[in-house]
């Protein structure tokens, strides 16, 4: 089993976790105004995200636009991987490849704790991609313990490039806002994962 073999109802089985629906758990975050560099990268890019229509293609030119931008935002003092291999626990099927990953490090080569962010790019459906999302932030809280790394809350979010539905894991509690963001609300986005990185969401 990997990431991927994971359902939503399967993960919560396997980790005994208490899920938690609810609208507008992340509504109280104050917005952050992307960088006219981020603005025109979006719109020069969306037509040809939108025309291909596939995962791969989202990923590389919304996605990773909106991730880098949240990097730049923090001064390099996080670090931003993407497609990397995380296998945590095989033998609880926490292995696989990650889409993206976001570092509470400065180290941009090596993943190292701890790892705080995990977004899952899925081609039109958010709640498909919930399962394998919520592994993935399961092993990065054991791949945090492991470094000794004491980080209260894991967050994630699935997204369709278009669409972003975000994700909260703090102990065996996981919150999933039923609030999905859209593109057009990037500074919202912004906002939400600058806060996920603070520990503040």
């Amino acid at each position: 089993m990997a990431y991927s073999s994971f359902t939503l109802s399967k993960v919560s089985r396997a980790f005994h976790l208490e899920t938690v629906w609810k609208r507008g758990i992340f509504s109280e975050i104050a917005p952050v105004e992307p960088s006219a560099a981020l603005t025109t990268v979006l719109e020069r890019n969306l037509p040809f995200a939108l025309t291909m229509g596939t995962e791969k293609a989202k990923s590389e030119l919304i996605v990773a636009q909106v991730l880098i931008e949240l990097c730049l935002r923090f001064e390099h003092r996080v670090s931003l991987f993407s497609g990397i291999d995380f296998n945590v626990d095989a033998s609880n099927g926490l292995t696989g490849v990650c889409d993206f990953l976001v570092s509470l490090s400065p180290q941009l080569v090596d993943l190292e704790a701890p790892a705080i962010i995990l977004v899952e790019a899925k081609r039109d459906s958010l709640i498909d991609g919930l399962g394998q999302c919520v592994a993935e932030m399961v092993a990065a809280q054991r791949f945090n313990a492991e470094a000794g790394n004491d980080i209260p809350c894991i967050y994630g979010a699935t997204t369709s490039g278009l669409d972003w539905l975000f994700l909260k894991l703090a102990g065996q509690t996981l919150s999933i806002d039923m609030t999905a963001y859209q593109l057009s609300q990037c500074d919202k986005i912004l906002g939400i994962l600058a806060s996920m990185v603070s520990q503040e969401a």
